[in-house]
């Protein structure tokens, strides 16, 4: 996966779970991630729109999380933040008049899907709070 996103992401929520509903600020989250607190808080605006954190904004403010660990999936999370295919994409175009060529795409399209599928059928079966436990 070329995109740092989810682990971004699953990073925050695991943070917030740890903090067992206090409010904890960006720039507390972009210290232990050691990314900028701008970047977290864009993070934060993305999972606060699918439901998983709440924030209050200024002083004092922070996030927290908006249910509880175990109610939240990994592949929930996966597909709030992806953006792109795991396997990624090609830049080119095939040659039409070749047998392969003209056919590549939608076989890989297809591959793709089936891959990534998986992928979120497998991070489903783990919560948040199952991830988490990981740290104790």
């Amino acid at each position: 996966m070329s995109s740092s996103r989810f682990p971004v992401s699953l990073h925050i929520l695991t943070l917030l779970n740890e903090a067992k509903g206090t409010m904890v600020s960006s720039e507390y989250l972009a210290g232990s991630i050691n990314i900028n607190p701008v970047l977290v808080r864009k993070e934060i605006i993305n999972l606060r729109k699918h439901g998983f954190v709440e924030s209050k904004e200024g002083k004092g403010g922070g996030s927290f999380l908006a249910r509880a660990a175990a109610d939240i999936n990994l592949g929930e999370v996966y597909r709030a933040v992806r953006n792109n295919n795991v396997l990624g994409q090609s830049k080119n175009e095939p040659n039409p008049k070749c047998p392969i060529g003209r056919q590549i795409n939608q076989h890989l399209d297809s591959l793709y899907s089936d891959a990534e599928n998986a992928l979120i059928e497998n991070l489903s079966k783990q919560t948040l709070a199952d991830f988490a436990s990981k740290f104790k």
